[in-house]
């Protein structure tokens, strides 16, 4: 595989994992919730581990994808590898209130929401009021 190739799946993979928009998870890392929850690295009451991954999450989604450098892409796996983690060990029970799901927010990613359609594809919200598009869709005059 091919670095460009390397590269391409780990955005599409990013892109799937973190289903926040940056204005949403630079709303949710302001609250409380988000700062209490997760692993802190250093002296006691630093910032946790996933606070500091989200705020690097939002310059991430913020960048053009050409913009991106071999170490936002090495960030962009550990996402992932958090995400796919984390959603394996998922509790029983409504998690809406957890500080499981809070965790998952700190990186991007919320347990509750449906997933981000792929880029380039119609938008949730186009979704919700139209449902999904026919797989094959037909130009003029045919």
């Amino acid at each position: 595989m091919s670095r460009a190739d390397g590269e391409r799946d780990t955005y599409q993979e990013f892109t799937e994992a973190v289903n926040m928009k940056p204005g949403e998870l630079q709303k949710w890392l302001e609250t409380d919730e988000s700062k209490h929850v997760g692993w802190r690295k250093g002296t006691k009451g630093g910032e946790s581990v996933g606070h500091e991954s989200g705020r690097r999450i939002i310059e991430l989604l913020r960048r053009k994808r050409d913009q991106l450098s071999e170490a936002d892409f090495r960030h962009m796996r550990k996402v992932v590898g958090y995400v796919r983690r984390h959603m394996a060990q998922r509790p029983s029970g409504d998690v809406r209130a957890t500080r499981w799901r809070y965790s998952l927010m700190n990186w991007g990613h919320d347990p509750v929401k449906a997933p981000l359609p792929p880029p380039g594809g119609p938008s949730r919200k186009a979704l919700r009021r139209h449902g999904a598009p026919p797989k094959e869709r037909r130009g003029p005059g045919r």
